[in-house]
């Protein structure tokens, strides 16, 4: 498939700023394909899907140089009102995204926003109920539910407008280990259905479970990129980058520590290379 978001030598920063939150990024995705962005906090992954996004600079001030293409459009130039239905944000706080009294208003309000019929509002609506398994949520008032619930509706708010391109910006902060894997199972529904994924997360152990690729952040841009077996295999990189690994890695790195050369896992089918499992 072809490229679905494109950066090219990609650099912002704040109005009122002088230091460059993103520098020189480059970055393309492939439509279907997942990709995770690491990095410590401040190093530019929640800039850079602002500006995915088209928020940055036509909602947030700020300075954009170089180029950006999400499915074809200029987002830059083009600004968020051409990518509603075609680029779908979480955002880290549900707080700032579910703004309705009932779980149901806030399912259909972006459908709504699209112009679509009810019929085609209601299937929407009884797919991702079916999907994060929303059942018992469906009549409560938002604001009664927990943050881990708020952030499950924030995910199926932005899933019910279909986008093509998703941006989950830490959309397992908040969630346990079952709501974690009900968003890992809808991630991979969906790239099955052709959706880009770009995630946001320190929490890596379920992304590298769907992420085709990793890329890792540091001072405003990309240090690391490639397969996420690729990148975890760099130790001395991701230790000095300051980004975890997945857990399952992290037990590999100590026992090469201890002169054991083994392959580093980065996913849990496959721990048999540490010789805790069968292949």
């Amino acid at each position: 498939m072809g490229p679905s978001v494109v950066v090219r030598n990609l650099s912002a920063k704040y109005i009122g700023s002088d230091t460059w939150t993103v520098r020189a990024v480059d970055l393309q995705v492939n439509k279907g394909e997942m990709v995770v962005i690491m990095g410590p906090s401040g190093c530019g992954k929640t800039t850079l899907f602002r500006i995915l996004a088209g928020l940055v600079p036509s909602l947030i001030p700020g300075t954009v140089e170089g180029e950006v293409t999400v499915e074809g459009v200029d987002v830059v130039r083009a600004g968020y009102k051409q990518l509603v239905g075609v680029v779908g944000l979480v955002y880290q706080n549900p707080e700032m995204q579910v703004i309705t009294r009932s779980v149901i208003e806030e399912l259909a309000m972006g459908p709504e926003n699209l112009g679509l019929s009810q019929e085609e509002i209601q299937k929407r609506i009884d797919w991702v109920t079916h999907v994060l398994n929303l059942y018992d949520l469906l009549d409560k008032d938002p604001q009664s539910l927990s943050g881990g619930e708020k952030q499950l509706i924030a995910i199926a708010s932005v899933l019910t407008i279909k986008p093509k391109v998703l941006l989950l910006d830490e959309p397992t902060s908040m969630l346990d280990h079952r709501g974690t894997r009900l968003v890992l199972e809808a991630i991979n529904q969906l790239k099955k259905e052709g959706l880009t994924i770009l995630v946001a997360e320190h929490r890596v152990e379920w992304a590298v479970e769907a992420a085709d690729r990793v890329a890792v952040m540091g001072r405003g841009t990309i240090l690391l990129e490639g397969k996420p077996e690729e990148v975890f295999s760099r130790v001395e990189d991701i230790q000095r980058y300051g980004v975890r690994p997945p857990g399952i890695a992290e037990v590999a790195y100590e026992l090469r520590k201890k002169g054991i050369d083994i392959p580093i896992p980065v996913k849990l089918e496959d721990s048999w290379k540490l010789g805790v499992g069968s292949k």
